[in-house]
């Protein structure tokens, strides 16, 4: 596979390939919806609820953490994560303007 050549491509792009990238796994799209649907932050509920293995969730963790769509706050001995609103509504933006760039009423094929 080839080196990706990210400066030949905009900025929102490049942007909208790195989250493409990270939503690509499942294991992330049920981690995002746990924590959607918990509205709390969370910690160790997540091995027993996607019945992965801690490393294997705390390498995906790292992947959104990485992203900023998810944050964590230290806790005893653990990490309390959560989405992070700001960057959540960052990301919803960036795949509206893509997504209403479609006009259906073209026709094409």
């Amino acid at each position: 596979m080839g080196v990706t050549k990210s400066e030949l491509f905009t900025e929102r792009q490049n942007a909208l390939a790195t989250v493409a990238k990270v939503f690509a796994h499942p294991a992330r799209i049920a981690i995002l919806e746990y924590l959607l649907n918990s509205n709390t932050c969370i910690n160790g509920d997540l091995v027993e609820e996607l019945g992965l293995a801690q490393a294997t969730i705390s390498q995906h963790l790292r992947e959104l953490k990485n992203l900023g769509i998810i944050k964590g706050n230290i806790e005893g001995v653990s990490v309390c994560y959560c989405i992070d609103p700001q960057k959540w509504e960052e990301i919803q933006l960036l795949f509206e303007e893509f997504f209403k760039r479609f006009q259906s009423t073209k026709t094409c094929c």
